[in-house]
């Protein structure tokens, strides 16, 4: 299943929209440190309502850890630095996308590792960046239509009057 990466997230309501945003679609979320926040933090918990028991999380001291651990995955870098956009290229079903902090991004050594895999939301001429959570549902959405929303409902039941 698709794996979304917060690396040293700062903003608990972000990270709790994205837990939300992968409790619902089956995603797995990694979360590496340092976190900028408690896990327990009140406004993590409420972003997250009552969908943290279909939540699959995994925590990580460091980028390190998190790279020992998942060594043979295919990563995604969200940045607003990438030269392509993130529909232009091909997510397998198990893929990593990585989302950096909130103020500094991803760790722009990684980036120049890996042009080739670095996505960019397309935005205007100027503006700096989407909110986090917001690119992560984008991207995350994008992944899954790829792969034909593999093991979700398309469908919900229709009111009859």
């Amino acid at each position: 299943m698709l794996g979304i990466v917060l690396v040293e997230p700062e903003i608990p309501q972000n990270t709790g929209n994205i837990a939300r945003t992968c409790a619902v679609t089956g995603c797995t979320l990694h979360l590496v440190g340092p976190l900028g926040f408690e896990i327990t933090d009140r406004q993590l918990k409420r972003a997250g309502l009552d969908y943290w028991h279909l939540l699959d999380v995994r925590y990580y001291d460091s980028l390190d850890e998190f790279w020992e651990k998942n060594p043979d995955g295919t990563y995604f870098y969200a940045t607003s630095k990438g030269t392509q956009r993130y529909t232009d290229v091909t997510y397998p079903p198990d893929a990593y996308l990585l989302f950096g902090k909130e103020t500094k991004g991803l760790p722009e050594a990684m980036l120049a590792e890996h042009p080739e895999r670095c996505v960019r939301i397309p935005m205007r001429e100027g503006a700096r960046c989407l909110n986090l959570s917001n690119s992560a549902a984008v991207l995350v959405y994008e992944a899954l239509r790829q792969n034909d929303f593999e093991g979700l409902v398309s469908a919900g039941p229709f009111p009859e009057i």
